[in-house]
């Protein structure tokens, strides 16, 4: 395993040999005060929130749809009340996965803004960051259910009595429907997904298409418990219609409640509060010296493809035409390339040149993981006002026995972008829907029994100021 002594010694000697030491500014930090910095750290136990339950940190809109590694609503409170004194402040998340930092700005009524690469997770922060009103969605929800009760009533394997419903199944992906699903429940799905599109009302056949999205991974043979693409032969899957119907009362619960603590001004104008793109990172839809806060959890260096993980999403709802192709668009995707540009990063070169002796294809990875963030960082100082903050979760981690300092990198980074390194969070995770462990040889995320080294035990949040 590669040292922080190495590290730095190795850091040190190359900002000296590669860098005109009068173009650092006075407070900015060496790699070597970097490396220190996060080992002097200790852990700050009022950023811990073990003592939040689930059904606190799921309250309002934030169980509308399953998603791996998304941090709690109560962190971005926290950093939201550290940091934000305007009633009128605007948030941004470059990487906003399911939303839980919009849905926080729109419940205090601040602008919300940010993007994803991701199709799905554009959906889920649109929708579940978007209040409807409590009577008008009851009523929606008992029509569909309506139209589509006869499905429970049927006990044909492939026949429903009575139907006048033509399914609705993407041909383009039908065979990876197929290699998902079994006829029953492809069918069943198919005009579930029918009656939705016949809504007209966008907002509510969006709402709709959520919970459908989330019931797929129940309603097919995908390892329920696991978050790769993973079949499990002896799975039972559930009734589409039974586990849509729950669910749909769940979502409806946290929208009744979300409704009551959006603020009036913003529920009546929601497209003047809600400003969220599917694009990538490194180009926010916000104007220059426009933010106050930036809440984001960047993807993990050779962590989850996210493309894989919601590709039964992807094909239900037609997002991409290929696979392999979408996979392409992900920061932190061993399907990313760097097109030739350099690391500024001298702790990320540091952990690449290590890597390279291991395994080149992951030193690849790697490099271009970090140069694509330290573009996203530049993005981050254009859009923020002066005085504003960026505030970065992520964990570092080890591969093939080599240290993956993300976090140490980030701070690096940001100070290239023009920040100052304002404050390092350290906070222990107790529960993450993330995997815990790891193959110490592979690199690769295991079971419990079968790896022998904490994924992300702990993680950082990598606060920059924009003086």
């Amino acid at each position: 395993m590669i040292s922080s002594q190495k590290i730095k010694e190795t850091a040190t000697k190359y900002i000296i040999k590669n860098c005109n030491i009068n173009t650092i500014q006075t407070k900015s930090k060496s790699p070597e005060e970097i490396l220190n910095l996060f080992k002097k750290k200790g852990i700050d136990e009022d950023w811990t929130f073990a003592e939040y339950k689930p059904s606190d940190t799921g309250k309002w809109t934030h169980s509308y749809h399953r998603y791996p590694a998304k941090f709690i609503p109560q962190l971005v409170e926290k950093l939201i009340d550290e940091y934000i004194t305007s009633e009128d402040a605007h948030i941004d998340d470059p990487f906003m996965g399911c939303g839980t930092t919009i849905v926080t700005a729109i419940s205090r009524g601040f602008t919300g803004s940010g993007t994803d690469i991701n199709k799905i997770s554009s959906l889920i922060t649109q929708v579940k960051s978007t209040p409807i009103e409590p009577s008008y969605l009851d009523q929606k929800i008992k029509s569909l259910l309506a139209k589509l009760e006869f499905i429970a009533d049927s006990q044909s394997q492939n026949l429903f009595p009575g139907a006048n419903i033509e399914h609705l199944i993407p041909q383009k992906h039908i065979e990876r429907i197929n290699y998902w699903f079994n006829e029953q429940n492809k069918n069943e799905l198919g005009m579930i997904l029918r009656t939705i599109y016949d809504e007209e009302d966008k907002t509510i056949r969006n709402f709709f298409l959520i919970a459908f999205s989330h019931i797929l991974k129940n309603c097919s043979i995908w390892l329920q418990g696991s978050t790769k693409p993973t079949r499990d032969f002896k799975k039972k899957p559930t009734k589409p219609y039974i586990i849509l119907r729950r669910h749909l009362k769940k979502m409806q619960r946290g929208n009744n409640s979300f409704y009551q603590t959006v603020p009036l001004k913003v529920k009546n104008n929601i497209k003047n509060y809600l400003n969220i793109k599917i694009q990538d990172a490194k180009t926010q839809p916000t104007s220059s010296n426009e933010v106050d806060l930036i809440i984001s959890s960047s993807p993990y260096v050779t962590s989850y493809e996210y493309a894989d993980l919601h590709q039964l999403s992807t094909i239900w709802l037609e997002f991409a035409d290929s696979l392999t192709e979408y996979r392409k668009e992900f920061i932190g995707s061993a399907h990313k390339h760097s097109n030739n540009k350099k690391l500024k990063s001298n702790i990320a070169q540091e952990i690449v040149n290590k890597m390279q002796e291991k395994n080149k294809k992951m030193a690849k990875e790697i490099s271009t993981f970090f140069i694509d963030m330290q573009e996203v960082f530049n993005e981050s100082y254009r859009i923020l006002k002066n005085g504003g903050r960026c505030c970065y979760v992520i964990g570092d981690t080890c591969l093939k026995g080599v240290d993956i300092l993300n976090a140490e990198v980030f701070a690096e980074s940001l100070q290239y972008s023009g920040f100052i390194i304002d404050r390092i969070i350290k906070r222990k995770i107790p529960s993450k829907i993330l995997p815990q462990k790891r193959d110490i040889k592979t690199g690769r995320f295991a079971s419990n029994h079968h790896a022998n080294s904490e994924a992300y035990p702990i993680e950082y949040i990598v606060i920059g100021l924009k003086e």
